[in-house]
C-alpha cells in the first residue's frame, strides 16, 4: 500500500494550488484598483499621492512597501503580492495541523478558503482582507494550544497585530472572543493568553491611534469622520446586500435593484451544513474517533507520521519516541473531543463576532469584508466535510457516495472558478475605461501625462483638479490631476460625468465623449 501524504505536505500542495490557480483566473497585467491606487500612491514610483482618508490603515503600504518603494511595475507588484498571500494562507492554517485531532483538516480547510472566487481574485491584489483573515485564523489557532509556549504566544502576538494592524475593527471583534474565553474556560485560563491578545491588539492599533491624533485630532475625531465617509454608520441589516454580492460586484454601494444567479448561492447554503456537522463531528468526538463513533487505533491516515504508529488522542502517557516528546512539546498532543469541540466553538464565535459590524452596521457590502469570517469556519467546516467521508466510506455502497461527493466538488469550483475568473475580466474593462477618461482629458488641455506616474516638480500640487459624479479618485490618480471633493473651494478644471448630466455652473463647458468604453456614458466636460 502507497504511504500516505502527510498533513504538512498536504496543506503545502493545496497552498500551491491556490497561488497557481489565482494567476491563472486572474491576469497580472490588471491595472491597479481604486483602493490599491490609495495605498500604492504613498509610495513616489506610483505618485501622485491620492487623498488617504480616515477609514484607512496603513497596514496594506507596510506589505507593498518591499516592491513598490523602488519600482512603479503593476506585474512586480502582484508577483510579489501573490507570493505573500500565499504564504499568509500557509502560516494561517498551519497553527491547526495538530489542534483538531485530524491534521488533514488543516489542508482541507485552506482549501474551503482559498477555493473561494473572492479570496482567488484578491490573491495578488494589495487589500487588506486577506491578511486580516490568515492573521486571524493563525492567531485563534495558537490561542487553542493547549502547552502555550513562548513561540504560540508570540504567534499570537503577530497573528493579532497583523489583522488590527490591516483593519481595527475586526482585531477588536476578534480579540474580545479570545479574552472572553480566558474567562470563561478554565483550560484557557492563563496570563501568557491574555497578555497575548492585549498584545497584539496593541500593536496593531498603535499606529492607528497615533496617526489619529496626527492627521484628525484624536481618536474620537478619527471615527466621527470614517463613519462619514462611509455613509454613516449605523444600526441596520445589509445581510440581503451581502447576499446579493456573493457573485460579485466587488463593491455594492448602494446595493438596491443587485440581483443574483441562484447557483451562486451554493457557498451559503453549504457552509452552514458543514459547520453544523463539523461541530457534531467534534462533540461526538471526531477528533480521536471514526464512523459510528467508535474510538480507533492511531494506525488511521489522520493520525500516522510517515508511516508509523503515534498514539491516539484518546491515549494517555509519557511520549514514546523523540519525535513525539518534541511534539507535544511545540504544539501538544492531537486534543480530545472536548478540547475539539471547544476550540470550534470559539472559532465560530469569533467568526460571527468579526462578520456582526458588516452585517448590523456597515450600509453596503463587499465579498472581502467577510473573509476573516470564512477563513475562522474553514477549520469547523473541514471537520464536516471529513465527517462526510468518514460516513460514505463506512456505507454500504462507498462508491455512490464517493461519486455524489465528486460531483458535489466540482458543482462548487464550476461556481467559484467562473466567478474569479469573470470579475477579473469585468475589472479589467472597468479599469481601462479610467486610461480612456484620462487620455481624453490629455487630448483637450486638462490632466498631466496619463500612466507617467511622475512627481510634479518642487513638490507642487498637480496642475488639474477634477470632480465629477463617479471614480473621481482613480480617474485622477491616471490623469495625474487632483481628485476634488463636494464643497472643495478649488474650481474644477474639469468634471468626468457618466450616464448624468453636469451641474448647472458647468452646462456651457465643452463636452467630450470618451469613445470605446467597456462602461457607456462616459462624457468630459473641459472647463474653457
Amino acid at each position: 500500500m502507497a504511504p500516505q501524504p502527510r498533513p504538512h505536505h498536504l496543506l503545502l500542495g493545496v497552498c500551491g494550488a491556490f497561488a497557481v490557480l489565482s494567476l491563472v483566473l486572474v491576469p497580472l497585467t490588471l491595472p491597479l484598483g481604486w483602493d490599491e491606487t490609495v495605498y500604492a500612491s504613498r509610495f513616489s514610483p506610483y505618485a501622485p499621492a491620492t487623498p488617504f482618508s480616515a477609514p484607512r490603515t496603513r497596514g496594506v503600504p507596510f506589505l507593498i512597501a518591499p516592491v513598490a518603494a523602488w519600482s512603479d511595475s503593476v506585474v512586480l507588484l502582484r508577483v510579489w503580492l501573490t507570493l505573500l498571500a500565499t504564504t499568509a494562507l500557509y502560516a494561517g492554517f498551519r497553527p491547526w495541523l495538530r489542534f483538531l485531532g485530524r491534521p488533514s483538516a488543516a489542508a482541507v480547510a485552506a482549501a474551503l478558503y482559498g477555493g473561494l472566487w473572492f479570496v482567488l481574485f484578491y490573491a495578488g491584489a494589495a487589500m487588506p482582507n486577506h491578511y486580516t483573515a490568515m492573521g486571524a485564523v493563525g492567531a485563534v489557532g495558537l490561542f487553542l494550544r493547549s502547552r502555550q509556549s513562548p513561540v504560540a504566544c508570540a504567534g499570537v502576538v503577530g497573528g493579532l497585530a497583523l489583522a488590527t494592524l490591516m483593519r481595527p475593527n475586526d482585531g477588536v471583534a476578534l480579540g474580545a472572543p479570545l479574552l472572553a474565553a480566558t474567562l470563561l474556560v478554565p483550560d484557557w485560563r492563563s496570563w501568557s493568553r491574555v497578555l497575548a491578545v492585549l498584545g497584539g491588539l496593541a500593536a496593531g492599533v498603535l499606529p492607528w491611534i497615533v496617526e489619529a491624533y496626527v492627521r484628525f485630532g484624536g481618536v474620537r475625531a478619527r471615527l466621527t469622520e470614517a463613519s462619514e465617509v462611509q455613509g454613516e454608520l449605523r444600526p441596520l441589516l445589509s445581510v440581503v446586500h451581502h447576499f446579493t454580492v456573493m457573485d460579485g460586484p466587488l463593491l455594492c454601494r448602494p446595493c438596491d435593484g443587485d440581483t443574483v444567479r441562484p447557483l451562486s448561492a451554493e457557498w451559503w447554503l453549504v457552509l452552514p451544513l458543514l459547520v453544523t456537522v463539523g461541530l457534531w463531528s467534534a462533540r461526538a468526538g471526531s477528533g480521536g474517533t471514526r464512523g459510528g463513533g467508535r474510538r480507533t487505533r492511531a494506525a488511521s491516515p489522520d493520525t500516522r507520521s510517515g508511516g508509523r504508529r503515534t498514539r491516539s488522542s484518546g491515549d494517555r502517557g509519557t511520549p514514546h519516541t523523540a519525535r513525539d516528546a518534541r511534539r507535544e512539546h511545540q504544539g501538544g498532543p492531537p486534543q480530545s473531543g472536548t478540547t475539539t469541540l471547544r476550540g470550534c466553538l470559539l472559532a465560530t464565535v469569533a467568526a460571527l463576532s468579526v462578520a456582526l459590524p458588516y452585517l448590523a452596521l456597515v450600509p453596503y457590502a463587499a465579498p472581502r469584508f467577510l473573509a476573516p469570517a470564512h477563513a475562522l469556519l474553514a477549520p469547523v467546516a473541514a471537520l464536516g466535510v471529513l465527517a462526510l467521508v468518514d460516513a460514505v466510506r463506512a456505507s454500504r455502497r462507498p462508491r455512490i457516495g464517493f461519486a455524489a461527493l465528486g460531483l458535489a466538488l466540482a458543482g462548487h469550483l464550476a461556481v467559484q472558478l467562473p466567478l474569479a475568473h469573470g470579475n477579473a475580466k469585468i475589472q479589467a474593462g472597468a479599469r481601462g475605461d479610467w486610461a480612456r477618461v484620462a487620455e481624453v482629458l490629455h487630448e483637450h488641455g486638462a490632466g498631466g501625462k496619463p500612466s507617467t506616474h511622475e512627481t510634479p516638480r518642487n513638490g507642487a500640487p498637480p496642475p488639474c483638479v477634477l470632480r465629477g459624479n463617479t471614480s473621481v479618485i482613480p480617474v485622477a490618480y491616471v490623469a495625474g490631476c487632483f481628485p476634488g471633493r463636494a464643497g472643495d473651494a478649488r474650481r474644477p478644471t474639469a468634471l468626468v460625468m457618466r450616464e448624468a448630466e453636469p451641474p448647472p455652473w458647468a452646462r456651457s463647458w465643452p463636452r467630450h465623449r470618451v469613445p470605446d468604453t467597456y462602461a457607456p456614458g462616459w462624457v468630459v466636460h473641459v472647463r474653457p
